[in-house]
């Protein structure tokens, strides 16, 4: 039976500080933010146009959930966003203030640069080679 992975969880500290770095500096789709029992929200964000995987947007709870935030994946990149045009959305990206890390490099895979989101979760925006 065909399977996919469809949602991933991002823990963050705030719903709408999230939702607006995610949609507004990323220019991410909101597909869902629906609010639910005991003052939690269901807020799925997805790249615009993009296949894969769309983003829960998940509040901490707790202390633990809240040491999590920003170091997810041990320090290493855990998210990759790939682009067709990496020049126009690198650009547009700085323009809307995402902290990239490096400069962007040429790799035998195509074009790459890091960034960071505001937790402090670092990403990778790539273009792939033909």
């Amino acid at each position: 039976m065909p399977q996919s992975l469809f949602l991933v969880a991002l823990v963050v500290d705030d719903y709408d500080r999230a939702k607006a770095f995610y949609c507004d500096c990323l220019d991410f789709d909101c597909l869902l933010d629906e609010v639910q029992p005991e003052g939690k929200r269901w807020v799925v964000i997805k790249p615009k146009g993009g296949e894969g995987a769309a983003l829960l947007l998940a509040q901490a709870a707790d202390d633990r959930q809240r040491a999590a935030i920003g170091n997810q994946t041990g320090g290493r990149v855990g998210f990759f966003l790939k682009t067709d045009d990496f020049a126009s959305d690198h650009a547009a990206m700085k323009a809307k203030g995402v902290r990239f890390l490096e400069e962007p490099r040429h790799e035998v895979y195509g074009t790459v640069a890091v960034f960071a989101d505001p937790y402090g979760n670092t990403w990778d925006l790539i273009e792939h080679s033909s």
